[in-house]
């Protein structure tokens, strides 16, 4: 007697629909761009995605994750790591590009997650690992490509050289007492690099 073949088990539960997600992440994007986040809500992300509010909360317990992985989308789509050859310009290039991003409106939105980070420590624990680490591995493929290189010396904490290059901008962003421009960020990355670089043998 032949065998009937059965029907492969059905995986439980609903698959994460790109197209879906990609629609939610827009909205929150869009709606970010024109609203503080305290006025975005999901029912207005879901209204403008074209879904259900059901199923945002399948895939984010709350809007403020939406809105966290909208933010990590446009940085991943505005600011793709520069490979020019040399260490010192790629993080002048990239140091610029991000104080361009994190000037524009929907760049905002990072002092807003850092606010909001302080009154709740699971967000802010969120914030540094499904945003800030991915980002920072990002920005250490400039690091580990100088060091190979010979352009910066060896022996110095790569995650100490991001805090002192990113971290003036951070700090001119959230209480503006200096400006933030192009020259500005030459002129951060050219302090950092008088410390980096290898001197003569």
């Amino acid at each position: 007697m032949s065998k009937i073949a059965t029907p492969p088990p059905k995986r439980r539960g609903r698959q994460r629909s790109a197209a879906a997600e990609a629609a939610i992440l827009k909205a929150a994007g869009e709606l970010l761009a024109r609203l503080p986040l305290c006025e975005v809500t999901t029912d207005a992300i879901a209204q403008r995605a074209g879904v259900s509010k059901a199923t945002i909360y399948k895939w984010w317990p709350n809007k403020n994750l939406v809105a966290l992985d909208a933010l990590g989308a446009s940085v991943l789509a505005q600011l793709a790591i520069p490979n020019t050859g040399s260490a010192r310009q790629d993080f002048a290039e990239q140091l610029r590009s991000t104080i361009a991003f994190y000037s524009s409106q929907p760049g905002r939105l990072l002092r807003q997650f850092l606010a909001e980070g302080q009154n709740d420590a699971e967000f802010l624990k969120l914030f540094r690992d499904r945003f800030l680490k991915p980002r920072r591995d990002s920005l250490l493929t400039i690091w580990r490509r100088g060091v190979e290189r010979g352009e910066i010396r060896p022996g110095v904490d790569g995650e100490l050289v991001l805090d002192l290059i990113f971290g003036p901008m951070m700090y001119r962003l959230l209480v503006g007492h200096g400006p933030l421009d192009d020259i500005q960020a030459t002129a951060i990355v050219d302090v950092v690099f008088s410390g980096l670089q290898k001197g003569p043998h």
